[in-house]
């Protein structure tokens, strides 16, 4: 590592081999250390999702549950979704500009505080007053977390762990349509008392979350961007010492001409960042906004519900072991197409996954009326077998297609858009189709959510065709070039006014 000082804050130009250095080392346990301390939060989620789903008939009861009606069940769904978009903006600037470490501890307790106190509900105000804070900290979580993952995670593996990782919200879906079971069958557990244990057990997750978490380092890559490159460079020491006693392997050096130069600040301004989005990468901006859209509605709309619908239309009393069928086939799917990600290409998967789960959801709408619970659930598991591997396509496209700098607020930028236009449109309008349809007893109403969805994964496929980013095996400043190393390109000599 080089340096020259630019003023008297301590910042100057230097040129790092962090990255390189990261992107070489062999996989090994200290990178499955990363894996359960940083991705288990789509565990959390998918726990938080189905609970809800399948708690539709304990919370609708008005003498042990809240009282709430179908309406309520996917308004509940859409303000956690709000708060998850509104806790993705605020803690997604906070984690650039403050570092990843420090904001995937916050947003962590802050959903602690929301699960627990949902579990303490006494009224449908408070319910939905908890789902927000329990969302918020949900949406935080995905952008400080996305981030450091992508960041510490070697290139050629990067795809695939984050397609299982991202997966892997649906072994929360699958845990907590299981556990449900037992837990709302009041000869077990009374019946006040279980579906408030339902959500104690997601805290206690977290819990365990927590202390994995505290041996994960802070990304060196951010480190060394805004000033700390000592630190980098000791924690990147460090995780090499470890890998060569993991693996017994020496590592290759690095070579001097593979160095990345940055002219490094403190923050970079909001401006900036919008600039870098609109104007320096606007057909990514399209690509991100098309794949977030469709993923956030097909799965916001169908899964919110679908607990809903086999009890409402199609008489189903325990929905847990259907919901665990489908989740695991989301699981699945993503584990085994998330390798094809790193060794076919992001283009033909990304565009694969989207285009075929959005047919096959277009026929499920068509053949709605004939469809038994066991048959709907089928369909499912073969829909979103495919599409669970599109879905989290979309968290590592934005994670990985905007410079390092922008990285998080990126991801939550995208996140919120397509979340506040799929993932609370979707819970609304199915919640409303299901109380309509419901009235008249023919589950066809719902189809035209399914339509819609269709539609959406549809297109975004299509502007996958075109619009696609190759960043398979690539390292992220290939990707796109950090904005300090930009700023160090275009002002080997000049100042703009010294570090924002």
């Amino acid at each position: 590592m080089t340096t020259t000082s630019d003023d008297r804050s301590g910042l100057g130009t230097i040129t790092t081999t962090v990255p390189a250095r990261l992107d070489r080392l062999p996989w090994a346990r200290w990178h499955w250390m990363i894996v359960v301390g940083l991705g288990t939060v789509w565990v959390l989620d998918g726990l938080e999702v189905t609970i809800v789903g399948n708690l539709s008939a304990a919370l609708k009861s008005s003498s042990h549950g809240l009282g709430l009606t179908s309406s309520d069940i996917g308004l509940a769904g859409a303000v956690y979704v709000a708060g998850a978009c509104f806790g993705a903006l605020l803690f997604g600037q906070l984690t650039d500009r403050f570092g990843r470490k420090r904001l995937f501890m916050v947003t962590l307790a802050v959903y602690l505080v929301g699960t627990v106190a949902t579990a303490f509900s006494v009224s449908p105000l408070m319910y939905f007053a908890c789902r927000v804070v329990t969302g918020a900290g949900i949406g935080g979580e995905y952008a400080a977390v996305n981030s450091a993952v992508d960041e510490l995670i070697p290139a050629r593996f990067r795809g695939r762990t984050d397609i299982a990782i991202n997966g892997s919200y649906w072994l929360g879906a699958a845990a907590g349509a299981l556990v449900t079971i037992p837990l709302l069958d009041p000869k077990l557990v009374p019946a006040g008392l279980g579906w408030r244990v339902c959500f104690a057990l997601g805290a206690t997750l977290g819990l365990v979350v927590l202390f994995v978490r505290r041996n994960v380092p802070e990304s060196p890559r951010w480190l060394f961007v805004h000033g700390h490159e000592r630190e980098g460079e000791r924690i990147v020491a460090d995780v090499e010492d470890t890998v060569r006693e993991q693996t017994g392997d020496e590592l290759e050096d690095v070579p001097d001409d593979e160095g990345l130069t940055v002219r490094q600040r403190r923050t970079i301004g909001l401006g900036r960042v919008a600039r870098t989005v609109f104007t320096d990468y606007p057909r990514r901006t399209v690509l991100c906004l098309a794949l977030f859209v469709g993923q956030a509605f097909l799965y916001n709309a169908f899964f919110f519900t679908y607990g809903d619908t086999l009890q409402t239309f199609l008489g189903v009393g325990q929905t847990g072991a259907y919901l665990a069928l489908f989740a695991i086939s989301n699981f699945v799917g993503a584990l085994a197409l998330g390798p094809l990600f790193d060794r076919v290409g992001r283009v033909p998967m990304i565009s694969a996954t989207y285009l075929a789960s959005g047919v096959l959801l277009a026929v499920a709408g068509i053949m709605l009326g004939s469809l038994t619970a066991w048959t709907l659930t089928l369909f499912g598991m073969a829909i979103f077998f495919i599409a669970s591997a599109g879905a989290s396509s979309a968290y590592l496209t934005a994670s990985e297609v905007f410079p390092l700098e922008t990285r998080a607020l990126c991801i939550a930028f995208f996140y919120a858009v397509g979340t506040a236009v799929g993932g609370i449109t979707g819970p609304l309008l199915f919640g409303r189709l299901i109380d309509s349809a419901s009235a008249q007893h023919d589950i066809t109403g719902i189809a035209v959510g399914y339509y819609i969805g269709a539609g959406l994964m549809i297109a975004g496929g299509v502007v996958a065709i075109f619009l696609g980013v190759s960043a398979e095996k690539k390292s992220l400043e290939d990707v796109a070039t950090p904005l300090t190393a930009q700023d160090a390109d275009d002002d080997a000599g000049a100042n703009d006014g010294g570090p924002t």
